[in-house]
Order: structure tokens, then sequence, then C-alpha cells
């Protein structure tokens, strides 16, 4: 049998499948688009899932606005499912080595995508970096440890406390422990959850997190250091602790400049890219 022959028998049976005016039946048709539209959603990457989700629950994007509970399960639904992969990041890399130079670890910030709504960030801590105590103004922080076990210590302000002095408020531990992923994405609020808080990592670290609105200076959102001291250090008229309770509570105080101990370098992100 001649290639002529076969060719024109494979063009009678193709045919044959088609309707009366040569088009692919209809419902071939739709099957094929049901196939494409179930292939474009798998093809959509984690991070750029995150992102097209952060764009929906930061959509007001301003200083003190909480996403509604609904929008706040829904983000944290999809960083619960990051993997270290997903986002690029290994223990391995450079960025968790330890190096004994008699100053704090090096502290890595890879930047994935900032605007005035949100922002989404990484940051990469070797064995014993730390992230001194600050806090987020005005802002909601969604924070994920992608591997390695992390000590977290927060706090929220006592309202209406009185204050030793103008830069030194009294706050209520909300957060004092070992987390070692995989655990839940950790939330804090505008004014609970434990806005102020602190990173010391236990073995090599890495953090995702994203933050609605980000620090601006322009808006008001200025990123505070503090010393935080025993409740027992200052004797203020009008405080008063149970004995038993008083570990739970302690003294911020404003740090005038950035922390000595603090080193950071930022670098580019390298995992997978976000289309806006």
């Amino acid at each position: 049998m001649g290639t002529d022959t076969v060719m024109s028998g494979r063009v009678r049976k193709d045919l044959s499948k088609t309707n009366p005016n040569g088009n692919i039946p209809e419902n071939r048709s739709n099957s094929r688009k049901k196939i494409q539209r179930r292939s474009k959603k798998t093809l959509i990457c984690p991070v750029q899932k995150l992102f097209d989700t952060c764009k929906k629950v930061f959509a007001d994007g301003k200083s003190g606005t909480v996403p509604s509970q609904e929008n706040i399960e829904m983000l944290r639904a999809v960083l619960d499912e990051i993997k270290p992969e997903d986002v690029g990041v290994n223990p391995k890399m450079s960025y968790f080595r330890s190096t004994v130079t008699g100053r704090s670890p090096l502290v890595t910030y890879l930047h994935i995508y900032a605007c005035h709504r949100f922002s989404i960030c990484i940051f990469c801590l070797p064995p014993s970096g730390v992230i001194p105590l600050h806090n987020h103004p005005e802002m909601t922080v969604f924070s994920k440890l992608l591997f390695g076990t992390m000590h977290i210590k927060s706090y929220d302000w006592v309202p209406d406390s009185p204050q030793p002095s103008s830069d030194t408020r009294l706050a209520k531990v909300k957060v004092d422990s070992d987390f070692t992923a995989p655990c839940d994405t950790s939330i804090l609020y505008p004014a609970d959850g434990g806005n102020m808080h602190c990173f010391t990592a236990k073995t090599a670290c890495a953090v995702l997190d994203v933050i609605g609105p980000p620090y601006s200076d322009p808006a008001g959102r200025h990123c505070t250091y503090y010393f935080d001291y025993p409740f027992s250090s200052f004797s203020v008229d009008g405080v008063v602790v149970a004995e038993e309770e008083k570990e739970g509570y302690a003294w911020l105080k404003e740090r005038e400049e950035k922390p000595e101990d603090l080193t950071v370098t930022a670098l580019m992100y390298s995992g997978p890219t976000i289309k806006e």
C-alpha cells in the first residue's frame, strides 16, 4: 500500500468524525475546552496563587484595616500549603550557613513583591540568627515557617496603662515558644496577636512573610525596635500585677537606633516568577 493511500484513508476516517459542515462536533469541542481549562488551573504555581490571593485579601490597602475573617482564612490556607521548593529555598543554600565572625549571623532578606497594599518576602536565618524585637504598626502580618526550628517571642500592648516614661510602655507576652516546620501560619494584627515580636533561629530557618500594608515612612508606618525589661524593673503607680503573673508582662522601651547586632543583606528572589 502506498503512502498516498494510507494518508487518504486517515483523512477519510478523520472526516467521518466531523459533522456535515466539516467542524468538530460540539460535544468534542466542549470536552477539549474543559481539558484546556483544567490544564491552565494546574499550571498556576503556588507563589502565583499566593500573589493572586494577596491582591484580593489586601484590596483595601489602608493602614489598620484588618481583612475579613473569610479572607484571613483564605490566605492562611494558601500559605499553609506552600513548601520551601515552591519559593526556591532549601537549607543547603549559602544563606543558611553559620560563619564564625564574632558578630551575630547575617540575616538574608529575599524580596519577592511589594506595592502600597502588601509585600511578600522571605527571611533566611542561619543557626542563632536573630531578628530583634520590633513592631508592625497598623499592619496585618502572616508568617509561614518554611523549614527549621525558631523561637518566637511576641507581645501586645496593655491598653491605657500608666507609663514610666514617654518611650516605655507595658506589654503582655502573647507567645514565648519554639516552633518547628511544618506548622500553622501565624498571624498578628494591628492591636493583638503579638504585634511586637522577635525571631531567634534554633536551626537554619526560612520564614515567608506577607505584610499588609507594608512599612512606609511617608504613611507613618515606621519600624521601631525595642528593649524588653522584666516587669519588676519599673515601679509605676497604678500598675499592679500578681506575683505569679509577672513573667507574663514586660516593659518595652524604644531603641533610638537600629540594633547593632542586626545585620541584614537584601538579595533578589530567584524562585518561580510572579505575573502581575
